[in-house]
């Protein structure tokens, strides 16, 4: 594992000026359809290349106008595509409109079939393949891979070096799967207090502790030869409206987005962040005309001229509902225009094809710019794919993945487990003695049956006798949970999301996990049978609370 004595190489990060001046070169050689496609990452129905449902294509063909993954790639010559997964209990799923990720099997065939599909292009050129893989609430691929904490627990861990070699662990799995770009870290700084969209997503309320975790975060993805993407740029932490429905605002001054939204960027781009995602956010202080996903002002001055990023900048999904404002086509080319140099998931990938390629003919989307945007795009392929100066000038190899031995490793556990336990933290109570004592209950609010199970089993390894009635109570609250889904007789409470609903908790103890996952349940039993100190501080502030009772 990159960062912990493993094999996997990452991708070296090479001369920027050569990759671009190479970059260049192929981008002169392709067509004006070749350069277009270049800037499209669309979406596909289908969990296999080649074959699949026939519901799965005709869906494809409402999208594209085909009927499977590879012929979307053979007809539209994307620069990338991204995996897409439905869950009921994510923040985003409205975002995803089907699931073509099941098993990591699955996933490795889709990928390689894809990438197959492009080779077969006249420009040779391969695929930018990513997902939303943030761990926590947002997390396209579930099962068979190692599954990282929550950002806001890493965020109460604050160890920058264990959030390295975590991201390190669960990329090189990732990388394993064929994927080459992850659509994380969340860069955004919440605001203290419930009520934003971002929760637990983000790494705390702290804009510098926030920035040395993405920093970390972006590091960790590069030892494991993947691209790291910045999010939601310039910073969704401080809003209430979710990008998803609506168009939210920044009221901030300038002076605040400097203080207060802008450093976990500034620091994730100094580590070399390859991508920077703009948000479908109205930014006041800069351009209160339009979301910065379609601003010039936040993506050309603000981003490229003020920080300094030389990178891909890649909207947010052009079918949320914000980026619909426009037709596809229109949408795609202010988009263009802006400064982005990826579009993510056209509406009507067909539209929006021609739409830039109208505009391109007639001058309203000048050539400079696509070639620009699709030279950017192919200098981050020809890193991945290993440095791409030496070979034919006129292609870019498919880099060589991991072995899928690689996948669901122990060693990668065992990085999850670490920042998970050093997540760990006491809210009320007592520190360093077993939080539970004689048989145990576990309770949760609905919908909670796998942790209730996880959590169960490791009090059971911890030597400790779980029972379905009466016993000492340990109820578990989660994403979504209000009030009424609190246990009132419960000894221990513990929070599995965001902690401000541990305020209202009556319970005498109370503990702060941030994280559902398998290995938060692990650490949170060693922490109630006494085996194991509660490290960790909560990264948002608590009226009622202390961020630490140790």
């Amino acid at each position: 594992m990159p960062g912990t004595g493993g094999s996997a190489r990452p991708a070296p990060r090479g001369d920027p000026d050569r990759l671009l001046g190479r970059a260049a070169v192929l981008a002169a050689g392709l067509s004006d359809e070749d350069l277009v496609g270049q800037v499209l990452m669309p979406y596909a129905h289908g969990g296999d290349a080649g074959t699949v449902s026939a519901a799965a294509a005709a869906a494809n063909r409402r999208l594209a106008g085909v009927d499977t993954p590879a012929q979307l790639v053979e007809e539209y010559r994307p620069g990338g595509m991204i995996l897409v997964g439905f869950s009921a209990d994510d923040p985003t799923a409205a975002t995803n409109p089907t699931t073509n990720v099941d098993s990591p099997e699955q996933v490795r065939r889709l990928t390689t079939g894809l990438q197959s599909a492009a080779s077969t292009l006249p420009a040779g050129v391969p695929l930018l393949i990513g997902t939303d893989q943030e761990y926590g609430t947002v997390t396209r691929i579930r099962s068979g891979i190692v599954q990282l904490p929550s950002a806001l627990a890493l965020g109460a861990a604050a160890d920058p070096e264990l959030t390295r070699r975590a991201w390190a662990a669960a990329g090189a799995e990732l990388a394993a799967l064929g994927l080459t770009a992850v659509f994380a870290p969340v860069a955004d700084v919440i605001a203290d207090g419930p009520g934003g969209p971002i929760g637990s997503r983000s790494y705390g309320s702290d804009p510098t502790a926030v920035a040395a975790q993405v920093a970390a975060a972006v590091r960790g993805l590069h030892a494991a030869g993947l691209a790291a993407t910045l999010k939601h740029f310039p910073g969704h932490g401080h809003t209430t409206g979710d990008s998803h429905a609506v168009v939210p605002v920044l009221a901030q001054s300038r002076a605040e987005l400097d203080a207060g939204d802008l450093p976990p960027f500034r620091a994730g781009i100094a580590a070399g962040a390859d991508l920077v995602m703009s948000g479908h956010l109205r930014v006041r202080a800069i351009d209160p005309t339009v979301p910065a996903t379609f601003s010039a002002a936040v993506l050309t001055e603000l981003l490229r001229g003020q920080l300094g990023f030389t990178g891909v900048a890649i909207t947010d999904a052009l079918r949320m509902a914000p980026a619909q404002r426009w037709p596809p086509g229109e949408a795609a080319v202010r988009a263009l225009l802006a400064g982005n140099d990826l579009l993510l998931q056209p509406p009507d990938l067909a539209a929006a094809r021609r739409g830039l390629l109208d505009a391109l003919r007639s001058g309203k989307l000048p050539a400079e710019r696509l070639i620009e945007a699709a030279t950017r795009v192919l200098a981050l392929k020809l890193r991945l794919a290993g440095g791409g100066i030496s070979g034919s000038p006129s292609r870019i190899p498919t880099r060589s993945e991991p072995p899928m031995s690689a996948v669901d490793s122990g060693e990668h556990h065992v990085a999850a487990r670490r920042v998970a336990a050093a997540a760990m933290t006491l809210l009320r109570g007592q520190c360093g003695v077993p939080l539970v004592s004689g048989p145990v209950r576990v309770t949760t609010s609905a919908g909670r049956d796998r942790q209730r199970a996880w959590l169960a089993r490791a009090l059971e390894a911890e030597g400790m006798t779980v029972v379905e009635s009466g016993g000492t109570g340990v109820h578990l609250v989660g994403y979504g949970d209000t009030e009424p889904d609190l246990s009132r007789d419960a000894a221990v409470t513990v929070g599995m999301d965001l902690p401000y609903l541990l305020e209202k908790a009556t319970s005498e103890t109370l503990v702060a996990t941030y994280s559902s996952s398998l290995a938060s349940m692990e650490a949170l039993a060693a922490v109630l049978a006494g085996r194991a100190a509660a490290p960790g501080h909560s990264p948002v502030r608590l009226a009622e609370l202390p961020r630490s009772a140790c």
